[in-house]
């Protein structure tokens, strides 16, 4: 069993991307990231630190653009259109979740296709789909980079992916087709799901629920990725695969904390590059 390692191949990436930012601002181009945040969540609060944190690191500029959580639908579309015609700010991401009088579909919507760095804008998610070349959102485009890295083979592979979200299920599916992957997907209305995860050469456990994946779900010399981030009473950090069992199992799984999450990060970071790049027609 080996462990993939998440924030070494993070941190690799993001030491790439400070050198192609250094080359970029010789040539006159600031790559800068634009984050709205509505309401006062703490995860999401993480998140945007995090977040502030690579950039400063890589070199990119970064605004935060704070909202109240009684902010109306107008408000923030209003923001979003004075950050769209921006030629400032390259990449926008909206941090979610919203608060529930917001419609979170309608904002990405509204955010130009080509600032759109988390890539939840519907234009690039049907350009996922008919893989055409746009912004893949972070978390499963930070898993298909770890797979490539270990030279983990996904043409031929049956790839199971537990979970069906609109940030992680939904785009990994086009990701993992795209890389001639056999996709089967499984969620909360899923029949005997452990007869299905037990198939998978490549299981993507992405369901929100702490050790939900068990040794018994999984078959001998699979690979297991755990997007899974659950903080337990006591505090600690354990993801959605009951990682002291299911490594015995696996040949090659990934940690949480130290492995998806920091892909993400990185992830983001190469999307506002790209912007600023395709923005500015620089190959």
């Amino acid at each position: 069993m080996e462990i993939i390692n998440g924030k070494e191949l993070a941190q690799n990436i993001r030491t790439d991307l400070k050198s192609e930012v250094e080359k970029l601002k010789r040539k006159g181009i600031n790559p800068k990231l634009a984050v709205i945040m509505v309401g006062d969540d703490k995860a999401s609060k993480v998140y945007v630190k995090n977040k502030s944190k690579a950039c400063e690191e890589i070199g990119i500029e970064y605004e935060e653009f704070l909202l109240n959580s009684d902010t109306t639908m107008d408000k923030l579309l209003e923001l979003i259109y004075k950050l769209n015609a921006d030629n400032k700010i390259h990449g926008i991401l909206l941090q979610s979740p919203l608060p529930k009088h917001l419609d979170i579909n309608m904002a990405f919507k509204e955010i130009a296709t080509q600032k759109d760095v988390d890539g939840f804008n519907p234009i690039n998610v049907g350009k996922l789909s008919l893989n055409q070349d746009c912004f893949v959102s972070c978390t499963p485009y930070g898993i298909i980079r770890m797979l490539e890295a270990y030279n983990i083979p996904m043409e031929g592979a049956h790839a199971v992916i537990i979970g069906r979200s609109n940030i992680v299920g939904k785009p990994l599916i086009q990701c993992l087709l795209n890389k001639n992957a056999t996709v089967t997907i499984c969620h909360s209305k899923t029949r005997n799901i452990e007869q299905t995860t037990k198939m998978a050469d490549i299981l993507v456990a992405a369901v929100g629920k702490p050790n939900f994946v068990s040794a018994d779900m999984v078959k001998d010399g699979a690979v297991v990725i755990d997007v899974g981030i659950n903080r337990m009473e006591d505090g600690k950090l354990v993801g959605d695969v009951n990682f002291e069992d299911v490594s015995k199992k696996a040949s090659y799984i990934t940690p949480v904390p130290g492995g998806v999450g920091p892909m993400t990060v990185a992830m983001l970071m190469h999307n506002v590059v790209k912007a600023a790049k395709d923005l500015n027609n620089i190959e």
